[in-house]
């Protein structure tokens, strides 16, 4: 489920239902709900997914992963809390507007995985990449390619486990940011050897996606473009 069909929402939505996905997005306002609905990718809900009552209407005991990409950080911070707390969902992912309130975003609102792109890429400017390599990476071309932020969790089976990130032959406009552990945030160069359970953020081309998601191995968290 992906709560909010604004530009994060839809192309997160789009993105999932590519891969093979089963996606149901909720929208409060009537009107973006319309325009998701016409697009046909997906199954759009008209409703508040702050609400008990409409997250009971698609079920979502059944859901894998929810997404909250509401342009409201209090929304997101319920949808998460309702989807872990109250429905046992497996793994959510939370987008956050405001950086300042990127200490919120925990598990104990029930948050896996926090999204900032703020944060991302003031951090990227700062310490994991040179300015001239971030540039490069943001700026879409002519076609409007684009680029995403991809988050992946490693599990037993995930092909980069237990190399190193200078021994994976990531394709080209693909750059590795940061790998996450436990409670420590690593740069990819001090990442070592990768584990099982690492979470691996990564910039990169969209055209270069699949590539990139093919030779990490692991589970889906999310992924965006930069706006």
């Amino acid at each position: 489920m992906v709560a909010g069909a604004g530009v994060w929402g839809s192309y997160i939505a789009d993105h999932l239902v590519e891969a093979g996905h089963e996606v149901v997005v909720v929208e409060q306002d009537a009107e973006t709900a319309r325009r998701a609905r016409a697009d046909g990718r997906h199954t759009v809900v008209t409703g508040d997914a702050c609400e008990p009552s409409v997250l009971d209407r698609i079920d979502l005991n059944t859901v894998e992963t929810v997404v909250a990409a509401t342009g409201d950080d209090e929304d997101n911070l319920v949808v998460s809390l309702l989807a872990k707390r109250h429905y046992a969902v497996p793994r959510v992912v939370a987008r956050v507007n405001n950086p300042k309130n990127t200490w919120l975003f925990t598990a104990d609102w029930g948050v896996d995985t926090a999204v900032s792109a703020p944060t991302i890429l003031t951090w990227l400017l700062d310490t994991a990449v040179g300015v001239q390599d971030v540039v490069m990476l943001l700026r879409a071309d002519r076609e409007r390619k684009g680029v995403a932020l991809v988050e992946l969790t490693l599990d037993d089976d995930a092909a980069a486990v237990g190399r190193s990130l200078d021994t994976l032959r990531l394709p080209a406009g693909a750059t590795v940011v940061a790998v996450v552990r436990g409670d420590q945030v690593l740069p990819a160069a001090e990442a070592g050897r990768l584990e099982t359970g690492d979470e691996v953020l990564a910039v990169t081309l969209l055209e270069a996606e699949p590539e990139l998601r093919r030779l990490l191995g692991g589970q889906l968290g999310g992924s965006h473009i930069p706006g």
